[in-house]
């Protein structure tokens, strides 16, 4: 957690020094930044205007999952910088061997969120649910996955 705390200082930090008098506008390309619950390390990239890939490092006291999400999105009228997105995804987990005795597992995932890029800042947050179904020894509905994200953008 205070790797974390620390990025998150850093990436702050990184952009107050970035931004220039040119206006980025409402919309971005990548964005760089962390999650919380648990504490992640995320990346999102636009493939297309309205289409982004997301990856997503989770690491928490039981192991850590690295999660793949493919995000359909689009505008909210009238909230500019505001948009909903939804999607597919996929994961793969590995626990510590003091919970669930350990080992790797794969799942499936779902996204459903809000995304706000503030206007003239390389800032954007996010907020979504992640529900997800691993396979394997520890088979099963998982729907309290997702959380706030703040990122750098560029």
């Amino acid at each position: 957690m205070k790797r974390i705390i620390i990025l998150a200082i850093v990436l702050i930090t990184f952009s107050q020094q970035q931004v220039s008098a040119q206006s980025r506008g409402s919309s971005y390309t990548t964005a760089l930044g962390v999650k919380f619950y648990p504490g992640a390390i995320t990346v999102k990239h636009f493939v297309k205007t309205n289409r982004a890939i997301e990856g997503i490092g989770y690491f928490w006291e039981r192991g850590s999952r690295i999660t793949g999400l493919y995000e359909i999105h689009g505008d909210i009228k009238n909230a500019r910088g505001l948009k909903w997105y939804i999607g597919p995804g996929a994961h793969l987990g590995f626990y510590k061997t003091k919970y669930y005795g350990g080992g790797t597992t794969v799942g499936v995932d779902g996204v459903l969120g809000l995304d706000y890029k503030f206007n003239d800042a390389p800032i954007n947050l996010s907020l979504d649910w992640q529900p997800s179904f691993e396979f394997g020894d520890y088979a099963g509905f998982s729907g309290n996955w997702g959380g706030l994200a703040i990122r750098y953008t560029f």
